[in-house]
């Protein structure tokens, strides 16, 4: 009986181990058949987009509005339209006479919108990841009821295109999209990661033709970082500078291969590219396909550029940094300020993007303007917004961000011009009601706020030797090797050159011109069929799991290795000053003259031409002063004073006919002066409003305003009450 029982208890011990194992094998087989079926079809649609001319990757239709290719000096770029069917100003082919009528109304209507024009990057990429779900920056336009244009890009660029081609063209988009929308304002930009920069050279350059530009995930600081982290900085001083870009360019036949950006992305997160993203999608092979295989037909679509587009990048931009510093220069003897932007700024950054930190994004701002009150001098709005975790490309493909921060942003577009000059972050929170609404703010920042997410710019100056070495070093790369590497390339062998990029092979050599692929094509189907994915309790399946974070750990630990690595090195080559004396920082013009401090008699002119300029005007001027200084009274603006504001000004009979530029004006001047002397400003409220009927109807705008979040915090009860004292009422 003892015997029977212990020869039972071992075979029921044997089946906790063989009926799981048994199911795990199952598993596991049948994943890495549809894992490889998955790899197939991903290199299937690779081949099937370069056959159909790498189109964008829009799940919006769209159509052709400019195609840059047709302009004096040809681009690669052209500027589409997005066509967004649920609304009648877009008919079917053949519409009825009744829904002509309602699509010109729509039109007509729509036109007063801002039309919102969306740039994608061109870093290696192709077009359309601005729109590559519905829940997207041009979904969410869409959503609002804005006209959307997207420019977009062809795979090879137009012979002798320079970046200088590119924003002729890209001003003559937005001319049209202008000459489109006669009755809306200036078109507003949203510029992606390196279009982000692309749109800043337009803004600062031809400001007549920009509205507000929103710049996301993009660097316009190109040194900026913090020590310990931001890798990709210090590539440029390690490589020796530009002179890799040239040799690539060489060995292309004059143009640069974009999969070698994509490659050095990939390179800064190696448990990713080597490990996580092929786990994911073998552990959830079940549902990850779809989402897998459209962001790869993104993400391998490698396009190129001119010899001088990415020489001119590399060389002015990133290692220069010259645009920073009021240096560059499309044109010769021309250069472009960042301080000459006149509509609103919008910077959306991410503490989790180390392709382009906050700092890379922020830093800009002290380093043009220096301080808050530069910026209010000139008139300039500049509002951040700081994501707590989310990546680089989360910045532009999470369906969560596009649905909370970019519906936000460009639901506060209007607001932006309202606003009174000066810094603000972007503070986002979720409603009350918990309905998945939320409510904005615009507080109010010093330079302190963008510089805290900083540890120091003092460390940036060893980057002021690296321009200096690229150059020398291009300058002996162009002399002695370039045409030697010219002379052996012809467009053959570049081609041949492309096509054995690792990132090309590991696509097609797992698609159908592969014979051995199909062993998995045979088989996906009859796996699925007979799934049996195992239970996730399966102790098998904690092994894997296990064994996958160990994996991922491990590589990231070599990762950290390398980064620190890298940057000592960098630091113990350029951060000296042997280094700084022999490759000095090349001399520059000054950025301008100093500023003059006013003599006594000068500043009491300017105090009573002031005070003269405080008291001219009537209602119109009482009232927005009255607005400015009770939404600004708790250092913040809140979206839902805005609302109640334009309301109304809207209903107002004295000031519902006041012209939308007309009304901007008043917002600038009327800030001015209560930046000029707060308490002056509104002690001459009683002279704007001599009447008490008048006072009476200010004062109770202004109590609506104070009063519109259903609280009234102590600053705007104080203020309400000065207020109500100055007017007598």
């Amino acid at each position: 009986m003892n015997t029977y029982d212990d020869i039972n208890a071992a075979f029921t011990g044997a089946s906790d181990w063989l009926f799981p194992a048994a199911a795990y094998q199952t598993d596991f087989l049948q994943r890495g058949i549809l894992f490889a079926d998955i790899l197939r079809k991903r290199g299937n649609k690779y081949l099937e987009h370069i056959k159909a001319g790498q189109p964008p990757v829009l799940v919006f239709d769209y159509e052709m509005v400019l195609d840059g290719r047709s302009l004096d000096r040809p681009v690669n770029y052209a500027i589409v339209q997005i066509r967004d069917r649920r609304h009648p100003e877009h008919p079917s082919p053949r519409p009825t006479k009744e829904r002509r009528s309602a699509s010109s109304e729509a039109v007509r209507k729509l036109g007063r919108r801002r039309p919102i024009v969306v740039i994608d990057p061109r870093a290696g990429h192709g077009p359309g990841i601005g729109g590559s779900k519905l829940n997207s920056q041009i979904g969410m336009a869409l959503h609002q009821g804005h006209p959307v244009y997207f420019v977009m890009f062809f795979p090879d660029p137009a012979p002798g295109q320079t970046l200088a081609d590119v924003q002729a063209a890209e001003v003559c988009f937005l001319e049209e999209v202008a000459r489109r929308h006669p009755e809306s304002e200036k078109p507003a930009i949203i510029g992606n990661c390196q279009a982000g920069w692309a749109a800043a050279l337009i803004g600062a350059d031809r400001p007549d033709v920009t509205g507000p530009l929103v710049f996301n995930g993009s660097p316009l600081s190109y040194w900026g970082g913090v020590e310990g982290a931001n890798p990709m900085r210090y590539k440029g001083g390690l490589t020796g500078g530009v002179w890799m870009t040239s040799l690539w360019s060489d060995l292309g036949n004059g143009r640069f291969d974009g999969a070698n950006l994509v490659a050095g992305f990939e390179d800064l997160n190696p448990a990713n590219t080597f490990w996580t993203k092929q786990y994911n999608v073998w552990s959830k092979v079940d549902t990850e396909e779809e989402r897998y295989l459209n962001f790869e037909k993104w993400w391998g679509g490698f396009f190129k550029m001119n010899r001088e587009e990415i020489h001119f990048i590399v060389d002015s931009l990133f290692v220069g940094n010259e645009l920073e510093q009021g240096y560059l220069q499309l044109q010769e003897g021309k250069a472009i300020h960042l301080k000459n932007f006149r509509d609103p700024i919008v910077v959306f950054a991410s503490q989790g993007d180390n392709i382009t930190p906050p700092q890379q994004a922020l830093n800009w701002i002290f380093k043009v303007y220096g301080t808050v009150d530069e910026i209010k001098r000139n008139g300039q709005v500049i509002v951040y917004v700081v994501h707590e975790r989310i990546g680089h490309l989360g910045i532009f493909v999470s369906g969560s961000v596009a649905k909370k921060e970019h519906r936000q942003i460009i639901g506060t577009l209007e607001m932006l011009d309202y606003l009174k000059p000066g810094l603000y972050e972007m503070v986002i929170t979720e409603d009350a009601a918990g309905d998945g609404e939320y409510n904005v703010a615009f507080a109010e920042r010093d330079m302190d706020d963008i510089l805290d997410l900083d540890d120091g710019l003092a460390e940036e100056e060893a980057f002021r030797p690296v321009a200096a070495v690229s150059r020398f070093n291009d300058r002996l790369y162009q002399t002695f090797a370039s045409p030697w590497v010219r002379l052996a390339v012809n467009e053959w062998t570049a081609e041949v050159v492309r096509q054995l990029h690792p990132l090309r092979m590991q696509r097609y050599m797992f698609s159908d011109l592969n014979p051995l692929m199909a062993i998995p094509a045979r088989l996906a189907p009859m796996v699925l069929e007979n799934r049996r994915p195992a239970a996730p309790e399966n102790p098998f399946m904690a092994w894997e799991r296990l064994a996958s974070e160990s994996t991922k750990i491990l590589l990231d630990c070599w990762r950290d290795l390398r980064d620190t690595t890298q940057e000592t090195m960098f630091r113990l080559i350029y951060d000296n000053d042997w280094m700084k004396t022999l490759f000095p920082d090349p001399p520059r013009e000054a950025a301008g003259a100093p500023v003059r401090e006013p003599s006594k008699e000068e500043a009491k002119i300017r105090r009573e031409l002031w005070t003269q300029v405080m008291e001219q005007g009537g209602f119109a001027e009482a009232v927005v002063r009255i607005i400015l200084a009770v939404a600004g009274a708790n250092q913040a603006t809140d979206r839902r004073q805005y609302a109640a504001a334009t309301r109304i000004i809207q209903v107002n009979e004295r000031l519902k006919d006041l012209a939308p530029g007309r009304l901007k004006w008043l917002v600038k001047q009327q800030s001015a002066i209560l930046e000029k002397d707060p308490e002056k400003a509104l002690e001459s409220l009683a002279v704007l409003l001599p009447e008490t009927d008048d006072r009476i109807e200010a004062f109770e705008i202004a109590n609506s305003i104070a009063s519109v979040d259903l609280e009234l915090d102590a600053p705007e009860e104080a203020l309400l009450l000065k207020i109500k004292t100055i007017l007598g009422i």
